[in-house]
């Protein structure tokens, strides 16, 4: 069985951006998303970069059986993780009134179940090889989302995850992380229904700086990773400011974003 780093969502943005600095800093990388056209498009840059080509495993980490597909694909090329990147997700906008159930409860499948399932179907090997885990949350996991009430919420289930794994897997020496981006600005805009307008810009940073310091924090062992001080500064406000206020802001902006 030979060690590998995992990313899910690979196919593009944060996912992608992750997938070059692993495979820059010499890592044996599986790629997966649902889109393999994609993947393999990914897989040939990075070769062509001079680094080992990444194996392309396309799924649908969201249906029930998803991941234990992916994990029999890996067992079948003898693949091993050593590294497992979750950041497979999606969110929606709007009033969770209004939107489908299926289409939210699609979230729940992918941001918590899917990584859940990953994390946990992965851990004696990643363990193993004394390697490591990185969950990419968001900082809307600090705070509740009237707008995005679901995808909030389930980013808040990864932090909280990940922080308590960071502490029961810190003695046998894998790191697990979180990595918290502010907005980022990728196809999840598009999937989501946000306006390119819809945050300020002094909260914005690339993707490829987003991996870069996930990267940079997962292998120092780092709990937590939130790219920009402004992003930084967001998530400490729920810590020092009344909930019922910072959700009273948040309800505010929503309103004035869907009337306006």
């Amino acid at each position: 069985m030979r060690p590998i780093c995992l990313i899910t969502g690979a196919s593009a943005g944060i996912g992608a951006a992750l997938a070059r600095v692993f495979a820059a800093h010499g890592h044996e990388l599986v790629l997966t998303a649902r889109r393999e056209r994609e993947l393999n498009a990914l897989a040939d840059e990075i070769e062509a970069g001079g680094h080992k080509r990444p194996h392309v495993i396309a799924a649908d980490l969201a249906s029930p059986r998803g991941p234990e597909k992916l994990a029999a694909a890996l067992a079948t090329a003898g693949l091993d993780p050593s590294f497992v990147v979750n950041n497979a997700g999606f969110g929606l906008l709007g009033d969770a009134a209004s939107i489908d159930r299926d289409r939210q409860l699609a979230i729940v499948d992918l941001n918590n179940r899917a990584l859940t399932d990953l994390t946990l179907r992965f851990l004696d090997s990643v363990t193993r090889h004394k390697g490591g885990i990185l969950n990419v949350a968001s900082i809307a996991g600090f705070m509740p989302g009237p707008g995005m009430a679901v995808y909030h919420a389930s980013k808040a289930y990864v932090v909280s995850l990940t922080d308590a794994l960071h502490v029961e897997l810190k003695s046998q020496d894998v790191r697990v992380c979180a990595l918290c981006p502010g907005p980022v600005e990728t196809e999840f805009f598009g999937r989501a229904g946000l306006p390119d307008d819809y945050f300020p810009d002094f909260l914005k940073r690339t993707a490829e700086r987003v991996a870069r310091e996930g990267y940079e924090g997962l292998m120092a062992g780092q709990r937590l990773v939130i790219p920009g001080t402004a992003n930084r500064l967001a998530t400490l406000l729920p810590r020092f400011l009344p909930r019922a206020l910072i959700l009273a802001y948040l309800d505010w902006r929503w309103q004035n974003l869907r009337d306006g």
